[in-house]
């Protein structure tokens, strides 16, 4: 599933994992998951989005790269 969010993975040296924001959705969720690897936390992270989509919360509108 291709969704249009921004995906903050960052190393965090004291819980020793890979901690991941999504900023749109950080009024209600912030972190938002974790990861032992990089792409777990990527894993992770699409998968919370899924289940957010899944659960028909209001989703925030995406934050778009502007060129």
């Amino acid at each position: 599933m291709n969704l249009p969010y921004s995906i903050l993975i960052q190393w965090s040296e004291e819980d020793q994992c890979y901690v991941v924001s999504i900023p749109e959705f950080s009024d209600y969720y912030q972190p938002v998951t974790h990861g032992e690897t990089y792409e777990e936390a990527l894993k992770n992270a699409q998968e919370v989005l899924e289940m957010l989509l899944q659960d028909n919360v209001a989703l925030p509108a995406p934050n778009l790269f502007q060129t």
